[in-house]
């Protein structure tokens, strides 16, 4: 087990699914886990359910004046850094459309959430992050978002995962003389609530990459993106 006392890893969508499983296995690790939900009664709950150091939030990632307060809550709370920011929240809200139906304000949807959000969590919780020696940023992406994964079916979800993984190397490029790494991973199709029953890997199969990532990865590891502990293109 690696001795992580008095770290701290913030999960956003971490009430279920693959941030659930996330959070199970940093807690496992010893580490204090923030869990945070577009509903704090969500969070809430997912706390009750895990074991070990648990933070519920309530975060919207959509939406910057969320952001902006879960910084505040957090630090009336007396947590003024951060090891570990895992960006897993993210939307798919590809049904019945493809590239040439789907409506631009969906397209919006996607890339609000999946893709700026997360460069604003980075920007909101920077301070954080700063204050912890060699902390490190996890962008959950899909093969869907790399070059050779794009289809035409899903183009909201696939255009807000390649962005994020153009972001990931933008901020890779930003903090790295901060002492700050930042990775894409892939999770694969996972059964979730986005996935669907019929996804052939367990969350805590889909966590995996992520949590390695976040605690055992070499440090000089940055800018990347992940499936399965390899490298994969983006």
């Amino acid at each position: 087990m690696v001795d992580a006392t008095g770290k701290t890893a913030l999960i956003t969508g971490g009430n279920r699914g693959i941030g659930f499983a996330i959070a199970q296995g940093l807690l496992a690790k010893g580490y204090r886990v923030i869990v945070t939900s577009r509903s704090i009664d969500d969070a809430n709950q997912a706390a009750k359910r895990l074991n070990g150091t648990v933070i519920p939030l309530e975060l919207d990632v959509s939406d910057d004046r969320s952001i902006e307060q879960a910084v505040q809550t957090l630090t009336a709370q007396n947590i003024h850094q951060l090891e570990v920011l895992i960006n897993n929240a993210g939307v798919y809200p590809d049904s019945h459309t493809d590239v040439l139906t789907i409506s631009r304000d969906l397209l919006n949807v996607a890339i609000n959430t999946n893709t700026f959000g997360v460069i604003k969590m980075v920007q909101a919780f920077l301070p954080l992050l700063e204050a912890a020696p060699k902390a490190r940023v996890i962008n959950v992406s899909s093969s869907m978002g790399a070059l050779d994964g794009l289809t035409t079916t899903a183009p909201s979800y696939c255009l807000s995962k390649l962005a994020l993984n153009g972001a990931t190397i933008m901020l890779d490029q930003s903090l790295r003389t901060k002492g700050i790494t930042v990775n894409a991973m892939c999770p694969g199709w996972v059964k979730t609530d986005m996935g669907g029953s019929s996804a052939p890997r367990t969350p805590e199969q889909g966590a995996d990459t992520a949590i390695w990532l976040a605690t055992e990865s070499p440090e000089g590891e940055s800018g990347q993106f992940w499936r399965d502990r390899k490298v994969i293109e983006f």
